[in-house]
């Protein structure tokens, strides 16, 4: 059935033949030799790799991290022919907000584990509590390769609304950063009657005409800083985006180069303070997130849906500016600028913060709970 409604109850158990399969797999990488006198601006070193891959081997904790999201009720339905994967967790609080968390790519329901205590709980500063709808994007860890093309953001945005309607929730915000900072304001397109609010991170604003002229020096260097993102460190964006069958032969096969693809991802986007990823964010917390797309084999799966976004006539056409309130988080490593977000979004609160990084969920998950707690809170 393509769209049952059935909500099936969900937990993870990934068999101890796959963990093995993995171990095996690291201990015979057959490992790139460091070019002498370089570093990190040609790609993650193989001095850096190696390492952190032993110890993916050796000392990383997989089941651990499996009984940290089991800790939670996981279940899973099917909608519009896909899987979806999906933490709900409710709070005490009886007029708790209902809440969809949405994630981006490299990311996964993991990343938002430091947020589920704080989130739940009523703030004891009469901030709201959320009951959590934490889905695994379609295509994406849990939620399973995508069963066939045609996955736009649109279409994934119309199955999230199908989710929370499923669950009952008349009336919801909506949280996502990186990729789900394109979904999110397409749920709150998909459903306007039905979310509450939209807040968004790692937002990605474009340049336009008629905004430009207006433009302050500090939003021009930021929008530079985009252009010299894509330039230097969008190598990824292009495979996924026109090739991503192709790049998922060796991510699928290849453990040692699944690792590299995403570290590579958590160095170039965590807070600039931070020499190393882990600097960042925890080391097992990075590896938690690796060995989900792993173990589920969506790196594929994962990258199509940048063809599709690449390939959307729908995602690049103008459109009418969304009437959902918007909240924008700006941290120190994204690009976003106010006058060309608020072309096409319904731009209420605007927050820029001094430290952090791309994956707001885990660096810097006290900021993005006081940040949803204060936006929701003024929507009630």
């Amino acid at each position: 059935m393509t769209n049952s409604p059935q909500i099936r109850p969900y937990r993870i158990d990934i068999p101890q033949e796959q963990l093995d399969d993995l171990r095996d797999r690291l201990r015979r990488t057959r490992w790139a030799p460091d070019l002498p006198g370089t570093g990190w601006e040609r790609g993650v070193p193989t001095s850096y790799l190696r390492p952190l891959a032993e110890y993916w081997s050796d000392g990383f904790d997989w089941r651990a991290q499996e009984a940290a999201l089991n800790a939670y009720p996981q279940f899973t339905t099917t909608v519009d022919g896909a899987d979806v994967h999906f933490l709900h967790v409710r709070s005490a609080a009886r007029d708790a907000v209902p809440l969809l968390l949405l994630h981006g790519w490299p990311g996964g329901v993991i990343e938002f584990l430091d947020l589920i205590g704080p989130l739940t709980d009523p703030g004891q500063d009469g901030g709201p509590a959320f009951h959590l709808v934490i889905p695994s994007l379609p295509g994406y860890g849990f939620s399973g390769p995508l069963p066939g093309a045609g996955w736009t953001d649109g279409r994934t945005a119309a199955a999230m609304a199908e989710l929370m309607a499923r669950l009952g929730y008349e009336r919801y915000g909506v949280q996502g950063g990186d990729v789900s900072a394109f979904i999110a304001p397409l749920v709150g397109r998909a459903a306007p009657g039905r979310v509450l609010g939209v807040h968004v991170n790692a937002l990605l604003t474009f340049p336009h005409p008629e905004v430009m002229g207006s433009l302050t020096e500090a939003e021009r260097a930021r929008l530079a800083g985009m252009a010299e993102w894509q330039e230097k460190l969008g190598a990824y964006l292009r495979l996924h985006g026109t090739r991503p069958q192709t790049i998922a032969a060796s991510l699928h096969d290849s453990p040692a180069g699944q690792l590299a693809w995403i570290v590579e991802r958590f160095k170039d986007w965590t807070d600039p303070a931070a020499e190393l990823p882990e600097d960042a964010v925890d080391r097992d917390r990075i590896l938690a997130d690796v060995s989900v797309y792993w173990f589920t084999q969506t790196a594929g799966s994962s990258a199509h849906t940048y063809f599709e976004r690449f390939n959307d006539a729908a995602m690049w056409r103008p459109v009418e500016r969304g009437t959902v309130p918007t909240a924008v988080a700006v941290f120190p490593t994204d690009f976003s600028v106010r006058p060309l977000a608020e072309r096409t979004h319904h731009v209420v609160r605007w927050t820029e913060f001094g430290r952090g990084g791309h994956f707001a969920a885990l660096e810097t998950p006290d900021v993005l709970v006081t940040e949803l707690r204060e936006f929701f809170g003024s929507l009630r």
